[in-house]
């Protein structure tokens, strides 16, 4: 008869299985496999396991909590007999348990415990969800990772093929923008050097784009080379940008090689790409043989002087540029020098960019000089931020007296004091080509500005006129204006950082009520507060058919001045501003609400748009 034993805290005691499997819902005609004998182990309290005395109760509590099958149904009388013997028995004496049988419930409960731990632990490991990576964490898991599409980049195992069929893809979007659009800009996307040499090919077989920008791609001099023989055979591309890669001298050189002979490319634009003397050299070189190029620009490299003798050899053969940008180099007085002896001989230059190149007045001298002798026709000099004082602007005046060709001056950020200012309003009183002059932030005061209103009154060829960062004050504002209200033709006036006050403010409003010529008007950072804001909105109710844009910004401004503003363009029913900016002052929601409730106001009853900024 097969049996197996059963594990019971009282003796050994079974368990008649008829009685458990009604409990757990089997069937009589249900039969169990007779060859092994099913357990059912249900939590019990610890105190089972170790009490001294085992009462009937507790005997039904184990044998709820240990099952047996057996696999013989003659057992069943037996099982009974024997409970019934043990309950009498535990009558007489706490029953005893063995060492044998202790390690007979012991160790199989010790394994169901590490079984269920470990069984649990594998659930918990497959059903929780994983916990979201930071953005620190994924960055750094992508660090160093590189999507260039030739072979033997770095990729990262498993990942590298995805990276690689975007960027192809992307490529691909990039090659189809060349076939598609005119004008592409493709700057910031870090395509590197395969990307260019994917990108070039197209190039070769597009006569579509005009205009391509590669600007900061992380393209060295090595990517260069995939322009050779594709820009040699492409003349439908007049502008390419390259700006903001590290090509440098190296760059420089092969591309120029590339362009000795090219027919189609008329702007070049290498703004901080790392040149130097010797790239600019090659520049020089390839502009004595190019005949195509009209504009180039190197602003924000390295140059010095003998860069600058290069580009100013390459002027005396040229006969085809036109706008020469140099801002942000190293140029000084002898480089301004050299320029000039190239200029001379060059009728072709219309536009030159000299910004900050720390050329001072010996370097002006010798510029003006070339300029004055030469025959070709200059429309745009720009000398700001040259360390230039009154002495310099003395030879900037009497070219400017002869000059019949210029049309922009600036000398912004310069130190020509109120003195260089007096020697600029004596030229422009002979001058009648130049209409834009810049001479903002060149520590010019109240007697300086007087000098240059005056000239307003017979000029009504200057439109834009530049005076921010002068501290000109109320005196200042109050003579500009005086002489603006019946005279001149500026259209653009801009008088940021000046110091003007709520008095200057008072004086420029009443300007705004008779001038007809003003659309433009910068009063930024003045100090106007609300009573200049008040005296402006007192000019803003008057019909003005020309004003369309005042920038208040960074004036101390409340919410009483944003009131006085917004009462002003509710007022008047024919407004013509179409922007008014207030922003960095003081509002609170009320005045900002104010606002908003003219501009829609504005719109209701006139229809037009009305930009307004805080």
């Amino acid at each position: 008869m097969g049996s197996a034993s059963t594990l019971s805290l009282c003796s050994h005691s079974t368990v008649n299985f008829e009685f458990y499997r009604r409990k757990l819902g089997f069937g009589r005609d249900q039969a169990l496999n007779s060859s092994y004998s099913s357990y059912v182990l249900l939590p019990i309290s610890p105190s089972l396991y170790f009490s001294s005395s085992c009462s009937r109760s507790k005997c039904l509590q184990l044998k709820r909590v240990i099952v047996r099958a057996s696999s013989s149904s003659s057992t069943g009388s037996r099982r009974s007999s024997s409970s019934r013997r043990v309950y009498k028995e535990s009558q007489a004496q706490p029953p005893t348990l063995p060492v044998d049988q202790i390690a007979s419930f012991v160790v199989p409960a010790g394994a169901f415990v590490v079984i269920s731990f470990v069984l649990w632990k594998l659930v918990e490991k497959i059903l929780q969800p994983k916990p979201a990576r930071t953005s620190a964490e994924e960055s750094k898991s992508t660090e160093g990772v590189k999507w260039f599409i030739a072979p033997g980049t770095n990729l990262l195992p498993g990942f590298g093929e995805k990276i690689e069929r975007e960027s192809k893809l992307r490529l691909n979007e990039f090659a189809k923008e060349l076939r598609s659009f005119s004008i592409v800009d493709m700057s910031g996307r870090n395509f590197g050097n395969d990307g260019l040499i994917f990108l070039a090919e197209s190039l070769a077989y597009n006569q579509t784009a005009e205009e391509v920008n590669f600007a900061a791609n992380g393209i060295t001099a090595e990517g260069l080379k995939a322009f050779d023989g594709i820009l040699q055979s492409n003349i439908a591309l007049k502008t390419l940008n390259l700006s903001g890669n590290a090509i440098g001298d190296e760059g420089a050189k092969c591309l120029c090689e590339i362009l000795a002979n090219n027919s189609g490319i008329q702007k070049l634009q290498l703004n901080s790409t790392g040149l130097g003397d010797e790239g600019a050299k090659a520049i020089g070189e390839m502009l004595k043989t190019n005949s195509t190029l009209r504009v180039v620009e190197l602003n924000n490299n390295q140059i010095d002087y003998s860069g600058f003798s290069g580009l100013a050899g390459s002027l005396l053969e040229n006969k085809s540029l036109q706008s020469l940008h140099l801002n942000g180099n190293y140029g000084g007085p002898l480089g301004a020098a050299a320029l000039a002896k190239g200029l001379e001989g060059n009728k072709s230059l219309r536009e030159l960019y000299l910004q900050g190149n720390s050329i001072g007045d010996e370097g002006v001298r010798a510029l003006i000089s070339g300029l004055s002798s030469r025959k070709g026709k200059l429309v745009l000099l720009d000398m700001a931020n040259n360390s230039i004082t009154a002495r310099g602007a003395y030879h900037v005046a009497e070219y400017a007296k002869k000059s019949k060709s210029l049309l922009w001056l600036n000398l912004y950020m310069n130190d020509i004091k109120d003195e260089g200012a007096e020697k600029i309003a004596e030229a422009l009183k002979e001058n009648r080509s130049i209409t834009n002059i810049d001479l903002g932030g060149n520590d010019i005061h109240a007697k300086g500005i007087s000098a240059l209103a005056e000239v307003l009154k017979d000029n009504s060829v200057i439109t834009s006129l530049e005076l921010g960062y002068n501290p000109i004050g109320p005196e200042g504002a109050k003579a500009l204006a005086e002489v603006l209200k019946f005279h001149g033709n500026v259209k653009d006036l801009m008088l940021g950082w000046c110091q003007i006050g709520a008095k200057g403010a008072e004086a420029i409003a009443d300007m705004l009520k008779y001038n007809s010529t003003i659309s433009n008007l910068d009063l930024r950072a003045n100090g106007l507060r609300d009573e200049g804001a008040i005296c402006l909105a007192r000019s803003l109710k008057v019909v003005n058919e020309a004003l369309t844009t005042l920038n208040l910004g960074f004036n101390e401004i409340r919410d009483e001045g944003a009131f006085s503003i917004a009462q002003a363009l509710k007022a008047n029913e024919d407004v013509r501003l179409t922007s008014i900016n207030l922003t960095s002052n003081f509002l609170t929601k009320l005045g900002q609400t104010a606002l908003t409730d003219a501009r829609d106001h504005v719109f209701e009853m006139t229809e037009k748009e009305l930009a307004v900024m805080f």
